[in-house]
């Protein structure tokens, strides 16, 4: 997928308004301003951005539950990947959750700068987010699957829709995740990388005997 490829396909799927385009753009800009101050992506995607970061995050509209009202959580948004990129499209609650300060301050200044209403920061672990039940939970490079859904558990029901981009390792994690939890998991191929994939599970609970804290 080429760069021009990666903004049809944005068009094609989502019908992108004039706003959200403006936004993206105007994201994408700051996110390439913002490297020569910190590391917010790997310098070798600065040419193939729109692919490899806007595209990638977008894609999980594709699988998430509808709107109803309940929040998207976000867990390590980093850059705002794919937090920011959600946010920008659709508008609906989003929450990001981040634990680094020049990340939090990056993050805050895009929802002000793009005026994302909708969007907003939790400055924290994980673990320490205050329980609630999303709509979606999704995690890009966060952590590993078992550690992710452990940590997570609390900002979830029955309902939520997990949307976990794993790049290659995804059936292998998925594997070693299996044995302690119940709930509906499939692997989706990835629309940008013919050998990565997305983790998309439903109905999570603990498997019997697999007591999880926040730990």
């Amino acid at each position: 997928m080429t760069e021009d490829e990666a903004r049809a396909w944005l068009q094609a799927q989502f019908d992108v308004s004039p706003d959200s385009w403006a936004k993206l753009e105007r994201y994408v800009a700051t996110l390439l301003s913002a490297m020569d101050e910190q590391n917010l992506i790997a310098e070798s995607t600065r040419p193939h951005i729109w692919v490899r970061h806007i595209v990638d995050s977008a894609q999980l509209l594709i699988h998430a539950s509808d709107d109803d009202g309940r929040d998207w959580i976000d867990l390590g948004s980093g850059a705002g990947l794919p937090g920011i990129v959600i946010a920008c499209l659709v508008d609906r609650p989003m929450m990001m959750v981040e634990s680094r300060r020049k990340r939090i301050d990056f993050l805050n200044h895009v929802i002000a700068d793009l005026g994302l209403g909708h969007a907003r920061i939790f400055g924290g672990r994980v673990e320490t987010v205050p329980a609630t039940k999303a709509a979606v939970i999704s995690a890009r490079a966060y952590a590993p699957l078992p550690k992710l859904l452990t940590s997570a558990l609390h900002l979830s029901d029955k309902r939520t829709v997990w949307v976990l981009p794993k790049g290659r390792n995804a059936q292998n994690e998925l594997e070693a995740a299996r044995p302690a939890w119940q709930g509906v998991f499939h692997v989706e191929p990835s629309v940008t990388d013919a050998d990565s994939a997305l983790i998309i599970a439903r109905g999570l609970t603990p498997a019997a005997g697999k007591k999880k804290g926040r730990g």
